[in-house]
């Protein structure tokens, strides 16, 4: 995936924006495995389901912004994993506000069978079945984030 990357946005201005917490590992590893001059940054919400039987009744805040302008950044937006698409169709909105040169997708999983709003997502490490990973910045209740894994947990 690096690779990649690296050939398609050679000569281009990127930024790695990664959404805190659970891809912190993911973008870290991605950023070393891309031969390019970029910067990181990284994106903080909250998101919880107000109707626990209707998933598209969501509310979600940014808790920290960007700390740059994007105006002329190419930002790939660095996932853990991508469900029901919401959540990143609203971060989405929010950073194409910014004006970005570019805006694109790379996540490290992928449940493109969940998606609930049309999301074209350029760079997909794994498509996975519908299972909780613990583990490489995964957590169950704030644990096994740290594992240098990833994981299936049980619940």
């Amino acid at each position: 995936m690096g690779s990649a990357i690296t050939a398609d946005y050679r000569g281009k201005n990127l930024l790695l924006l990664s959404v805190l917490k659970g891809a912190i590992f993911f973008m870290a590893d991605l950023a070393r495995a891309i031969d390019l001059p970029l910067e990181m940054e990284y994106l903080a919400i909250t998101s919880y389901q107000q109707d626990h039987d209707n998933p598209e009744h969501r509310t979600i805040r940014i808790t920290k912004d960007v700390g740059h302008p994007l105006h002329d950044k190419d930002v790939l937006v660095v996932e853990d994993i991508i469900d029901t698409g919401l959540t990143l169709y609203y971060i989405l909105r929010f950073l194409a506000a910014k004006e970005p040169r570019s805006l694109e997708i790379c996540t490290l999983l992928d449940r493109p069978y969940r998606r609930l709003v049309d999301i074209d997502v350029r760079y997909t490490g794994f498509t996975v079945p519908d299972t909780f990973f613990v583990g490489y910045g995964f957590d169950f209740r704030q644990h096994h984030r740290n594992l240098p894994h990833l994981a299936e947990l049980d619940i």
